[in-house]
């Protein structure tokens, strides 16, 4: 499945209203077998910006395709040393309240599964599970060559070694890790091979115009197809990546619960959606159920 690079929608006719009761949500997590489908909102508590909300990066930014990162040099350059800079703050991000609180939902077994369209590895660094990381992960690099695949510490050291003394200060930060430098800042930055053939290195995440591989699309419908209900959390759904998993749990009569403060592409479809802040949301459910939200311990 490819991802379309859709950076905006714009709704038709007049979109179901946002509520600021929990209760359905409530229910639904209480009865279990619930699945996570999650989105950029659930990590801006985190200082990870989002794409399309108030303040998201695609007001200034617009994000790196699969097809001018393989045809372009100078476009991998200025990925790779916006990326590096990107990384250094991006890889010191802690979970917040929501990621703790779905850990601990699943760990009380009132979750069937977690899908993420984030990149950032935050749910797994709270505790959750089984993660089915949709659009891939940027803590790992793979060789577009060869296939070998490598931790981003280890691309992150030798990039270092081969910039030395880099230290641009960018306008800000974006959700692929990506931060906002000109040009001129990255003129020199030198990019490094796979050190195993020499070929090109990549992140390992899908970027806008690629396709998600189609094992990991037919695992989503395979979750999607065994929950009770499908809750998404922080997620505008413009994407048809994974607007199509909530049009799937429709389509089969399953509840599709949406707790994000704007309006989402897939509102239509769902039984409520929750317009208020996913921190406070999450761990007031967690309250509700008595549910213990454990804080994060650094490794």
């Amino acid at each position: 499945m490819r991802m379309r690079p859709t950076l905006s929608w714009t709704p038709t006719g007049d979109p179901p209203p946002g509520t600021t009761d929990p209760g359905p949500v409530a229910d639904a997590l209480r009865a279990g077998g619930v699945l996570v489908l999650s989105g950029a909102g659930l990590s801006t508590e985190s200082g990870i910006p989002d794409y399309r909300g108030e303040g998201g990066s695609l007001r200034r930014h617009t994000p790196m395709t699969y097809q001018e990162f393989t045809a372009s040099a100078p476009a991998r350059r200025r990925y790779w040393a916006r990326s590096h800079l990107g990384w250094r703050t991006f890889g010191r991000a802690r979970p917040n309240d929501g990621h703790r609180a779905v850990a601990a939902f699943g760990r009380h077994g009132l979750l069937s599964g977690v899908i993420t369209q984030n990149v950032d590895g935050l749910h797994q660094a709270a505790g959750s599970e089984g993660v089915v990381e949709l659009h891939g992960g940027l803590s790992r690099v793979v060789c577009l060559s060869c296939g070998a695949a490598s931790p981003r510490r280890e691309l992150a050291r030798r990039l270092e070694e081969a910039n030395a003394g880099f230290a641009p200060v960018a306008a800000g930060l974006n959700p692929d890790g990506d931060a906002d430098l000109t040009d001129e800042q990255v003129r020199d930055f030198r990019v490094v091979p796979c050190s195993e053939c020499g070929g090109l290195l990549k992140p390992d995440v899908v970027f806008f115009g690629e396709a998600v591989p189609p094992g990991r699309v037919e695992r989503c419908r395979d979750l999607v197809a065994e929950a009770s209900s499908l809750l998404v959390l922080g997620s505008s759904l413009t994407v048809m990546s994974g607007l199509r998993f909530v049009r799937q749990a429709a389509r089969a009569g399953k509840p599709v619960l949406i707790v994000n403060r704007d309006t989402t592409r897939g509102d239509q479809h769902a039984v409520t959606r929750v317009a208020l802040p996913l921190g406070t949301t999450l761990t007031t459910l967690a309250d509700r159920l008595d549910i213990p939200v454990d804080g994060w311990t650094a490794p």
